[in-house]
């Protein structure tokens, strides 16, 4: 699986393009329906895919301390942004029902 992208992406990043090892984390077929449920979610809210999935992450009270990288003026718009996006419980059960967890990996 490393190294492995989405059949259905016509462009892939710099990054997916040289890291052979992050693919092995998270590049499963039910991955990508979770990302296409985010983005379909994110377009009918009108709003920006990172805003809904930060939105997402500030929903869940077990994250105490999240680590947002930003490298670009848009990350923290976008984080900040997120802070007023309220998302139902149902948009909550619809974004995370096709999510299967991952083994974990390096240990």
């Amino acid at each position: 699986m490393l190294g492995r992208s989405n059949p259905k992406d016509k462009e892939e990043t710099k990054r997916a393009k040289t890291d052979n090892f992050s693919g092995g984390y998270y590049n499963s077929p039910s991955d990508f329906e979770v990302i296409e449920r985010l983005q379909q979610l994110a377009k009918e809210k009108e709003i920006p895919t990172a805003q809904l999935a930060l939105a997402w992450m500030m929903s869940k009270p077990e994250i105490t301390a999240p680590i947002v990288g930003a490298t670009k003026p848009g990350h923290i718009e976008d984080a900040v942004s997120a802070l007023s996006v309220k998302l139902s419980a149902s948009e909550i059960k619809h974004l995370e029902e096709l999510y299967q967890p991952h083994r974990v990996i390096g240990f």
